[in-house]
């Protein structure tokens, strides 16, 4: 009796260890799943800027053809980003290495009013700034759902599932170089002093402000002249 107890207790936590792991293994899968699934939609808006860059390098070329070394260097970034079998992180530097030479060729763009005001042209840019905006959107999902997976792949006791089982940590799809720097907002004036305007009242005890500019001293009064000697 007391032997059939032991092995009816020894099934039990069988049973209980074989269902863990199942349910470990289906919640890896499901996360891989996932990762997968939130790369395709990144692969579809990627595809979608490529084509409408190409686009946009056709109606530039119909008004600034001379500019070739751009144009080229814009063509052959972008022929290296639509490269098959990519991983996550060379995706993003093909990525980066398009959008420094998509930024050169806007830069050039600047000097032709004609082209600038082309409808075709603004429609293109208008595109391509809404496309880059649900690749944004598309890579914060798949970034989480990254997140996720491996948070899953590292931690015990599902990284034995995960090791047996070979599910491996996937890459994220992260911004590189120019990307991450936040634009600068700058006129030419980031080292101008600015003066007050001419309506501001200094405040009690404040020095009031040099004629010649600020930080300078102001002169002090003139002295009274001496009154004349009688004659």
């Amino acid at each position: 009796m007391t032997i059939t107890i032991v092995l009816v207790i020894i099934v039990v936590l069988l049973l209980g260890v074989v269902l863990w792991a199942v349910g470990v293994y289906n919640g890896l899968i499901k996360l891989r799943n996932l990762v997968q699934e939130a790369w395709r939609q990144i692969d579809v808006e990627l595809t979608r800027r490529h084509d409408l860059i190409g686009n946009l390098v056709e109606t530039v070329k119909g008004y600034a053809a001379h500019e070739r070394g751009t144009l080229e260097d814009v063509v052959k970034a972008r022929s290296a980003a639509m490269a098959p079998g990519q991983s996550p992180a060379q995706q993003a530097e093909s990525e980066n290495m398009l959008s420094q030479a998509l930024g050169r060729l806007l830069a050039i763009v600047e000097a032709y009013p004609d082209l600038k005001a082309n409808e075709n042209f603004m429609a293109l840019q208008t595109e391509l700034t809404s496309t880059e905006d649900r690749i944004a959107s598309a890579r914060r999902y798949y970034n989480a759902t990254v997140r996720d997976l491996n948070t899953k792949v590292e931690t015990v006791p599902s990284n034995i599932i995960a090791g047996v089982f070979n599910i491996e940590r996937a890459e994220y799809f992260e911004a590189v170089g120019e990307q991450r720097e936040a634009p600068r907002v700058d006129f030419g004036q980031r080292d101008a002093v600015i003066p007050p305007p001419s309506s501001y009242t200094a405040g009690p005890g404040a020095t009031p402000a040099s004629p010649e500019g600020p930080g300078t001293t102001p002169a002090p009064p003139a002295s009274p002249a001496p009154p004349a000697p009688p004659a």
